[in-house]
């Protein structure tokens, strides 16, 4: 109880994550008064870390940073827009598809909505579109960014889950798909109530020039992606493949890379990657002292007097994790409940644990969409001016479709499994 309450009040006065998380292990230590623990502590952040799948992580993060140097993204934009055509808001499907290209480069919801906000928002502003509207559509297409892979998050989940990383980033190509498809159905449904402006006509000549200009830059995700799922590489390696391709095709094909911002790209990446690993080796304290206080078999107890099935079980967990989504980001939240969920949801209702992740990895990233944080909405404010609590409200239809959504994949599993080998 005492532990529980340090780390709610540190959290809440604005302590960063990782560090509640080795502060609450402390007290907990001091709590229970075996302070031989502390001898194991150092050994415990070491070993959370000391695995060559987390080595993807900064390799990823970098892939992205090259390709926002390189001018990558607006090209993967103009394709998404020769797909399209000129449609009734035509710019709203292009932002969805746009996300989508991109979200298999940079892996991160809030880093992608950071940088599509900057491009899309001031775009479809000009065509007609209200801002705030913008902006919203943005963030939800932000959140194809954790699940179509590359994904972070997935990388993390693998390592906490002690799963493959490449089954868990595979898996979440179809329900990247399917957010797509049913993002696309909204966006349908909604012009009928709303006037949304026609994106402007491109001859079939513009169109094939724009595709030839813009197809290269897909080299960067079938690299990553094709080589994993070919069995060339592993996902750390594909990273690294991909981040080569990401700056040939930077400097050779978009011409906008330079070499002389290696350095500032480099120690970006480094930074974010540092933050990252330190939170997994947090993770790492967290789960052994959770395991060495038995929290998971009491959670167990009780979770087994609510779900009597695995589908209950899901469906409670699709609750307790949205909730947790809203006060607390993506990876945090993952360190936090897969120590303790994980176990109940393998060993006690045989659920495959990469089905779960997909599921975990979800939840937490609509939570991004979620007041009353909704930390994806004040990026995007932060980015274009827009109120956060109106953009909720207009884009309310997309979080009530996510939902669906995870519902959907709770119930059938083979929606996540089904591209595994």
């Amino acid at each position: 109880m005492l532990t529980s309450a340090f780390f709610l009040l540190i959290m809440l006065v604005g302590v960063p994550i990782g560090a509640c998380l080795c502060l609450a292990g402390i007290v907990y230590i001091l709590d229970a008064g075996d302070t031989v623990l502390f001898q194991s502590f150092p050994v415990q952040m070491f070993g959370g870390v000391d695995s060559y799948s987390l080595i993807a992580i900064p390799l990823f993060i970098l892939i992205g940073e090259i390709m926002n140097g390189g001018g990558i993204t607006k090209r993967l934009v103009d394709l998404a827009l020769a797909f399209i055509g000129s449609v009734k808001g035509g710019l709203a499907y292009v932002n969805i598809l746009a996300n989508m290209l991109v979200s298999s480069i940079i892996g991160s919801a809030t880093a992608q909505v950071a940088i599509m906000s900057q491009i899309m928002v001031p775009e479809m502003e000009k065509q007609g579109y209200d801002k705030t509207f913008a902006a919203g559509i943005t963030v939800y297409g932000g959140m194809l960014g954790p699940i179509i892979p590359p994904s972070v998050m997935f990388v993390v989940y693998s390592v906490l889950a002690q799963v493959a990383v490449g089954d868990m980033l595979i898996a979440g190509i179809i329900p990247g798909v399917i957010l797509t498809v049913l993002f696309f159905i909204v966006i349908a449904c909604m012009g009928f109530f709303y006037n949304y402006p026609r994106t402007a006509k491109r001859t079939i000549r513009q169109r094939l020039h724009t595709v030839l200009t813009a197809c290269p830059t897909l080299l960067i995700p079938i690299v990553i992606v094709g080589s994993i799922l070919g069995g060339f590489a592993n996902p750390t390696e594909a990273a690294a493949v991909g981040a080569v391709a990401a700056v040939l095709v930077g400097r050779y094909v978009t011409k906008e890379f330079r070499f002389a911002t290696i350095p500032q790209i480099l120690l970006k990446s480094a930074i974010y990657s540092a933050v990252v690993l330190f939170l997994v080796a947090a993770a790492a304290v967290f789960s052994w002292l959770l395991i060495y206080g038995k929290v998971p078999q009491a959670t167990a107890a009780w979770i087994q007097t609510v779900a009597k099935d695995p589908i209950a079980f899901l469906l409670l967990v699709n609750l307790i994790l949205l909730v947790i989504g809203t006060v607390i980001d993506g990876i945090p939240g993952l360190i936090m409940t897969v120590p303790i969920l994980l176990p109940i949801a393998t060993e006690i209702y045989g659920i495959d644990p990469r089905h779960f992740g997909v599921v975990v990895v979800i939840n937490l990233v609509l939570g991004l969409m979620t007041p009353p944080v909704g930390l994806s909405f004040f990026v995007a404010s932060a980015v274009t001016g827009a109120k956060p609590g109106k953009m909720f409200i207009v884009t309310l239809p997309f979080f009530l479709i996510c939902c669906a959504a995870l519902v959907l994949l709770s119930l059938f599993p083979s929606l996540s499994l089904a591209l595994i080998k």
